[in-house]
């Protein structure tokens, strides 16, 4: 918001395609390395974390030499940011091993406070001072003493335990068919932003970008959930425990419904309002977020399916799920995006993320028995109602302001 009202739409959609692809590059060069720890560290909790300090190198080596590798690539295209790659890979390794180890304070104090608030502050002083130029930079400097604290977080949790052989092994041989899906993962989630630039420009890319830029609400009510319930799903499908394992999807899903649905009917009831006020010419983009809206509260009510698809060790199938969801967001793209601009690439990103959910969701069942829905749903349900109402009574004015007023 700080940047579409202070800027011209074509210079923030440029800012918005650096910033997705450098979001792209790293997620490439991650490897899908941090998943992996949480699978080995929890794991590795009943012989007491022997060799989990191998792991730990096993994993951030490799992706420290591939996000060093897309920076020399990318220096042209994401100029000062691009030598900001390897620090942004490093500290989500890092972060991923903590939880590994249990712990969500460190995640929820990095990527929940301190980078999003130091972003929000530094955007805004360059704004103000009308460096347009220096987004990028402002945008990416946070993650460099995100990265201090991430260290110190694991650095006091890994013991001392001697090397095992085969630990770099057993690690990729589980992480990379997830490393493929990790990078498609990436590409899936910013792609879009970047072909709406490329084919109907900047400024479409911005209006895009706006109007979809409150799918991060749901989107970071699902990252939390799954942070938090993968290990222990991962232990449950370990041991056999599959009752255990459906609950704690069950639970998950509800939650996930319970906090996100009254969000996702409230955007789509106040869209042409919310819009407006990242700029007057956004207003236009409220179709956008009602396909966003419903594509959203579908998806979450499949759950974290693709989070229990690959704790009970099937990164393979997920590998091709992603694909077959990104190949459908592209080829939707390519057709919609010319002659619809914004909307058309947000009817590909709801065919890709509608295969991306229902595909494993049908594998789950068939193969496990596992589905979201269970005695926790009704009641989520129920409350996500009465939470609409609720807001729906307190957000929406009794009048119309009088004309000219804005409310």
């Amino acid at each position: 918001m700080v940047v579409t009202r202070a800027v011209p739409p074509g210079d923030a959609g440029a800012f918005f395609a650096v910033t997705a692809l450098a979001l792209m590059a790293s997620g490439i060069a991650k490897l899908d390395a941090g998943n992996g720890l949480v699978y080995f560290v929890a794991r590795a909790k009943t012989y007491d974390y022997l060799g989990i300090s191998g792991y730990i190198r096993a994993a951030l080596v490799p992706c420290v030499v591939a996000s060093c590798l897309a920076a020399a690539l990318l220096h042209a295209k994401l100029g000062p940011v691009a030598a900001l790659l390897p620090v942004m890979v490093a500290c989500d390794v890092l972060l991923a091993a903590t939880r590994g180890f249990g712990s969500m304070r460190p995640t929820v104090l990095v990527d929940g406070v301190l980078v999003p608030f130091a972003q929000l502050v530094l955007v805004a002083a360059v704004c103000a001072a009308g460096a347009v130029s220096w987004l990028p930079l402002a945008w990416g400097a946070p993650y460099a003493p995100a990265l201090v604290v991430a260290w110190t977080a694991l650095r006091g949790r890994v013991p001392r335990t001697p090397y095992l052989p085969g630990t770099v092994r057993d690690l990729w041989r589980y992480t990379a068919p997830r490393s493929v899906a990790g990078a498609i993962q990436a590409v899936f989630q910013r792609l879009d932003i970047v072909i709406v630039a490329l084919l109907a420009g900047p400024a479409q890319a911005a209006v895009y970008t706006a109007a979809t830029r409150f799918k991060v609400v749901g989107q970071l009510v699902g990252q939390g959930l799954a942070q938090a319930v993968q290990p222990r799903l991962v232990t449950a499908l370990a041991a056999g425990e599959r009752a255990r394992a459906a609950e704690l999807y069950q639970a998950a899903t509800a939650w996930l419904v319970l906090l996100t649905w009254p969000v996702w009917l409230a955007y789509a009831a106040l869209a042409p309002w919310l819009l407006r006020l990242f700029g007057p010419s956004y207003g236009s983009a409220a179709p956008v977020a009602l396909v966003l809206a419903g594509t959203m509260m579908v998806a979450t009510a499949c759950g974290m399916v693709d989070v229990v698809l690959t704790s009970a060790g099937h990164t393979g199938r997920s590998l091709l799920n992603l694909v077959a969801a990104i190949t459908c967001t592209v080829a939707l793209d390519v057709a919609l995006i010319p002659a619809h601009g914004a909307f058309g690439a947000v009817l590909g990103w709801s065919g890709g993320v509608l295969v991306k959910n229902l595909l494993p969701l049908w594998q789950l069942h068939r193969r496990y028995g596992l589905h979201p829905f269970g005695r926790h749903t009704l009641p989520a349900l129920r409350g996500s109602a009465a939470t609409w109402r609720t807001a729906a009574k307190q957000s929406v004015p009794a009048t119309e302001p009088p004309h000219g007023v804005r409310p």
